[in-house]
């Protein structure tokens, strides 16, 4: 299975359960800026317990590693589980919306791109993708969230509103970051 196969298996499941969804991290920033290799699919959702049972029925168990109890525990502790499908050495992570008021406002945000031919998913807006990628480089220091960040900063300029990204780098306290890397592309 390819990376494209996965994502579009994953997204096909969230529909038919109508469980809301967004894939963020690398394969959003890859969607407005520019490609590079990733290895996972990041995906925010807001599954219940209720969902439980027949999510973990998408998957199954001679495909796909993914344990129901990995599920309850990030469910209860709005964490992440992953789906991993072996043969490939693929990854899907799947974080527990906070249903805080980030989380409502990415949601209420959302953008339909295109993942083939003939179907769309749901996509974090682009200023959301870059608050994310803040706010892990603030945890973690790595510097490929900086290189995603100022990649769709150059490519999709026209789709982003700075001033939305400000309000919140300011809210999230990543505001300092946030005004390097504006400093540094100008």
């Amino acid at each position: 299975m390819e990376q494209h196969e996965l994502l579009l298996y994953v997204v096909r499941c969230f529909e038919k359960l109508k469980i809301p969804y967004l894939i963020t991290g690398s394969i959003a920033s890859i969607a407005y800026g520019e490609p590079r290799f990733t290895n996972d699919i990041d995906i925010v959702a807001d599954i219940k317990l209720a969902h439980v049972d027949t999510f973990k029925s998408c998957f199954p168990e001679d495909e796909f590693y993914l344990e129901t109890e990995s599920i309850k525990n990030a469910i209860d502790r709005r964490h992440q589980f992953n789906i991993i499908h072996p043969s490939s050495g693929l990854k899907v992570d799947v974080i527990i919306s906070k249903g805080d008021s980030f989380d409502q406002s990415r949601f209420s945000r959302i953008k339909k791109l295109n993942v083939s031919e003939q179907e769309s998913a749901n996509f974090a807006a682009p200023e959301d993708v870059i608050i994310k990628k803040l706010e892990y480089f603030k945890e973690g220091g790595s510097d490929k969230h900086l290189r995603d960040i100022v990649s769709m900063l150059k490519i999709s300029a026209d789709l982003i509103d700075r001033a939305y990204i400000s309000s919140w780098a300011d809210r999230l306290n990543v505001m300092k970051i946030w005004e390097t890397i504006q400093k540094k592309l100008l």
